[in-house]
């Protein structure tokens, strides 16, 4: 017995996670947990990385009103959002009055300056109240723009999560024909992807109540002006013409940074990765005729959202993440202090004009008033009017959001309980084609024209023919991945229409021409094929021997739990590997990698190996003994194509062992092994059944069927 094997009747121990790289040289390479992901950077180094946001469309704001309000009960009804959803807006209302409170001191200087200019005195008290209220309205600014960072960064993630499960399982739920319209896709798009620092509710409130609060520091500060100016000439003209607001712009914060122009970012949380991996396969068109066949739909969502609650709100990108932890809000001495200092200027000049009343007149002091607030003026309108366009867009958005839940399926759903006698699904499911044609969406030409012929229960069937000829079509018309344009399908003698989806493709195993790997771990890959036993180690490894992968896949570096396609790319810095920095030395990152325990390269299988874990899939629906089997019919579309001919001899030797009394349904353009053990041969031509019968009965016949036999016979004699 080879080494590795085991004796029948032993079990294996389950599948075991291998040991992933505990990082401990921290000499020339510092670490840093970063929610899910780990950053490695050699020191010292650092460099910036910019970022940007999404709009959506202006036109249909008073339509995405009702969606909005419905997402704000949703909101509302997440755990602890309702308190953090009041916190925000009382920091917002405090926030946009703090510009009118400080207003409103200016004014008072203005005052001391006219009192000074007409009496050649100056009340110090009256002064340093007013000069420590201006100072206590910038403490109170930076302190407001603290607590809001605090608030928001729960809030936005609480929501993000919430609402990733909800697109997933939108996503999941559409069929084959709905997923491909490119007008479907657009909106799914545009519901799934905003900006990576937020999710698109998130940036829908932070919009409307800026948009509120903007109204509310207009009102406040106008009302102030207006009271300030009111006895000086024309001075209420000038409030509502010249609007204000601060002549200085705020420090803009420092850009998200790193600590080395040399890093790299990996993360090894398998259920972030999981998550990420189950995504793709359902956004992913590649993937939608197994998800729908498969019947996988509820089973992904279910597995999305368990990932999801795992992973907690440390679900994020490692950009958003990055720029999270980077630019984090820090409540320090300097940034409390550098809010007065702009407001130095004006202190000194209202000090100039006390100690120089006669040489500079009261009205200087106005006007210098109305020039500060002139210049943000058209400004403060400008941002107004941003803002009302940018809140359009995003009740636009909001709307497609939620009606991607109501996307019709094109394939509509039957209701009678399919089968009947579960029992009898160990003896089979007779298909019956009846006047059947076929185009698919959007073409011309037929891919299947008046076709009709009868798959009795428990027969094993064989479709050949040219490329083009049908082949496949037939599959998905069985599997209801399309329904027929013209004619009727039958099932145990019912309209397909009439039975239930689920508990149709339920009774089916199908393996598809164009199988596609899941960016998940090979382990993940096989037990989708059945997720009623998808915990199971042991089915997962037997159907792996089934399907001839299990020997290739114990030589690979993490055995069953390696990723072919990781669907959560390592991160690395931006400069090229060589590139020579300012003090000459060479950027390598083979430190940083080593350290992370980043592989360079993605481990690759051949064609045929690829199949054979298509294969080892499609054999876990039938893993469960005859009782529990819910399959009737075995369907495969070019099982063999990428196969050697001892792997394809074994493989079809395995096929007729585990069929057992099912129905199957196979396609192929091989004439061989197959077919001489065929209880029914349909020849396809031209999109038309033009030959049907057992091999014998067709070379009798001495038609086409038999002239291609003859031709491929010839190559081995």
């Amino acid at each position: 017995m080879k080494p590795g094997k085991l004796r029948l009747g032993q079990r294996r121990k389950p599948l075991a996670r291998p040991g992933v790289f505990d990082p401990t040289d921290t000499r020339n390479v510092k670490h840093t947990r970063m929610g899910v992901w780990d950053l490695y950077e050699e020191r010292p180094y650092n460099i910036p990385i910019p970022y940007s946001s999404r709009l959506e469309t202006f036109a249909q704001l008073f339509e995405g009103i009702p969606f909005v309000w419905r997402m704000l009960k949703d909101i509302c009804s997440i755990r602890r959002c309702l308190g953090l959803i009041c916190l925000y807006l009382l920091v917002e209302v405090a926030r946009s009055l703090v510009p009118a409170v400080s207003l409103w001191y200016s004014g008072q200087l203005l005052l001391l300056v006219e009192i000074a200019v007409e009496k050649r005195t100056v009340d110090k008290d009256v002064l340093l109240r007013v000069a420590a209220g201006r100072m206590a309205c910038t403490i109170a600014e930076r302190v407001f723009h603290y607590a809001r960072s605090r608030i928001t960064t729960p809030l936005n993630l609480s929501i993000k999560r919430y609402y990733s499960t909800h697109i997933f399982h939108a996503m999941a739920r559409l069929d084959l024909p709905t997923f491909e319209d490119p007008a479907v896709q657009r909106q799914l798009e545009s519901s799934w992807t905003t900006s990576w620092k937020s999710s698109l509710a998130w940036e829908t409130i932070e919009i409307t109540t800026n948009m509120f609060m903007t109204f509310i520091r207009l009102l406040s500060q106008l009302s102030v002006l207006v009271g300030i100016l009111r006895d000086q000439p024309d001075g209420p003209l000038l409030a509502i013409l010249s609007f204000s607001q601060s002549l200085f712009q705020w420090f803009s914060m420092r850009g998200p940074s790193l600590q080395s122009l040399v890093w790299a970012a990996t993360t090894k949380n398998e259920d972030y990765i999981r998550m990420q991996g189950y995504k793709h396969v359902v956004d992913n068109p590649i993937h939608r005729k197994e998800v729908v066949a498969g019947n996988l739909s509820e089973h992904l969502s279910r597995l999305y959202k368990d990932a999801s609650a795992r992973v907690g709100d440390d679900a994020m990108d490692f950009p958003e993440i990055r720029r999270s932890f980077f630019v984090r809000d820090r409540l320090t001495l300097t940034s409390i202090l550098r809010e007065p200092l702009r407001e130095l200027p004006q202190i000194v000049f209202t000090l100039r004009a006390i100690q120089y009343p006669a040489s500079i007149p009261i009205s200087l002091a106005s006007l210098t008033l109305i020039t500060q607030t002139a210049n943000s003026f058209s400004g403060t309108l400008f941002q107004l009017f941003g803002e009302s366009f940018s809140l359009s867009e995003q009740f636009a958005s909001v709307r497609k959001l939620y009606e991607i839940s109501t996307i019709p399926n094109r394939v509509v759903d039957g209701t009678i309980p399919f089968p009947e006698n579960q029992q009898a699904l160990k003896h089979g499911i007779l298909i019956e084609f009846r006047n059947v044609s076929f185009k698919y969406p959007g073409a011309d030409k037929y891919a299947l024209r008046n076709v009709s012929f009868t798959i009795r229960a428990g027969q094993l069937c064989v479709i050949v023919g040219v490329n083009g000829s049908g082949k496949s079509t037939i599959l998905k018309l069985i599997s209801r991945l399309y329904d027929p344009t013209e004619g009727t399908i039958f099932i145990d003698g019912q309209d397909i229409k009439t039975l239930k989806l689920s508990d149709l493709r339920r009774t089916m195993a199908i393996l598809f021409q164009d199988y596609t790997h899941f960016p998940l771990s090979i382990k993940d890959n096989i037990a989708l094929g059945n997720p009623d036993v998808s915990y199971d180690d042991d089915k997962v490894r037997e159907a792996a021997r089934l399907g001839g992968a299990e020997e290739f896949i114990d030589k690979l570096p993490d055995g069953f739990h390696t990723y072919l396609d990781r669907p959560v790319k390592d991160y690395y810095s931006a400069l090229p590997e060589g590139t020579v920095t300012l003090f000459g030395r060479q950027v390598d990152y083979s430190m940083v990698r080593g350290v992370g325990g980043m592989r360079t390269t993605e481990t690759s299988l051949s064609g045929g190996q690829m199949q054979r874990l298509a294969v080892a899939r499609t054999f876990m629906r039938s893993l469960v003994s005859e009782a529990e089997s819910p399959v009737g019919l075995l369907l495969f579309d070019e099982p063999s194509a990428s196969l050697d001919p001892t792997a394809e001899h074994d493989l079809f030797q395995r096929l007729r062992t585990l069929r057992g009394s099912k129905t199957m349904v196979f396609s192929s353009h091989r004439f061989g092994n197959l077919t001489r053990h065929a209880d029914l041969i349909l020849y396809m031509d031209d999109t038309e059944v033009q030959e049907a019968g057992t091999h014998d009965e067709l070379i009798a016949q001495n038609g086409e069927y038999a002239r291609i036999w003859s031709l491929q016979a010839q190559a081995f004699l």
